[in-house]
């Protein structure tokens, strides 16, 4: 993995990237946020949008949870960001989902991580991301963070400077389709954050999701008047509210766990 360290204050993150590649033979973009000084709490894998990556526009995400103990990685997906493919182009969720898969199960099964544990952070698309990783493999992952997640598309999706391929449109219907008709069959730990105001992603929908999933540990936080990007697109002192319950449900599960291990 070739390195470089972010310049930031105190020198607190070393900030890491490489390419490695799928089972396709395509090169895809991944990053690492990691904290210098302490012992990490948990792992932590960020899960992109559509039209979005992990380097620059899930960036302040990393850096937050870094700062916060943990070590961050990133996927971006086919077509999105630094990887090969076609921009904006989905040609398959389902390998979407097996990229990710394969990349992260890596991290967690190297010999300095297999004792932390595993927690998943979806931003939008990358909800539906994380709801069908926790499907492919139910009992691997300790918990989830769901950013305003795709159960179900409204508008538009989020930025992507172009009309919607039509490939990508039907492989992005057809999950939100799959998510919503499955949401009972969602058990791991979760935290949804949503927008009340988001015109993108249906916060109802995200409320389905928390009073079907048979999840014993689950908890969803309703901002009223906040948007769709919740962690990059709101004034700053909203940002931080999202955050201060995101790493606040991180810390509580991580300890739990940590403890139960030892």
């Amino acid at each position: 993995m070739a390195s470089f360290k972010l310049e930031m204050a105190e020198d607190t993150i070393k900030y890491e990237e490489e390419y490695v590649s799928n089972m396709r033979g395509m090169k895809l973009f991944a990053c690492q946020w990691s904290p210098l000084n302490n012992e990490s709490k948990a792992l932590v894998f960020l899960c992109h949008g559509y039209a979005m990556e992990c380097s620059i526009s899930m960036r302040g995400t990393g850096r937050r949870l870094a700062e916060a103990g943990f070590v961050v990685h990133g996927l971006d997906y086919e077509g999105h960001g630094k990887s090969d493919g076609l921009q904006g182009y989905i040609n398959s969720f389902s390998d979407v989902v097996s990229d990710c898969s394969n990349y992260f199960t890596t991290i967690c099964e190297k010999a300095e991580h297999r004792r932390k544990q595993r927690f998943l952070l979806g931003e939008s698309m990358g909800g539906a991301v994380v709801l069908m990783l926790h499907r492919k493999e139910p009992t691997y992952w300790d918990g989830a963070i769901l950013v305003a997640p795709m159960c179900k598309v409204r508008n538009n999706p989020y930025c992507y400077k172009g009309r919607p391929r039509l490939k990508t449109g039907y492989e992005l219907f057809m999950a939100s389709l799959d998510i919503e008709s499955n949401l009972d069959k969602v058990t791991l730990p979760f935290i949804i954050v949503h927008g009340g105001d988001d015109a993108v992603t249906d916060p109802s929908v995200s409320e389905a999701l928390y009073t079907l999933a048979e999840s014993k540990d689950k908890m969803m936080k309703l901002y009223p008047g906040m948007c769709h990007a919740l962690t990059s697109g709101e004034p700053t002192e909203n940002i931080d509210v999202v955050f201060a319950d995101i790493i606040r449900w991180l810390d509580e599960r991580a300890s739990s766990l940590q403890a139960a291990i030892l």
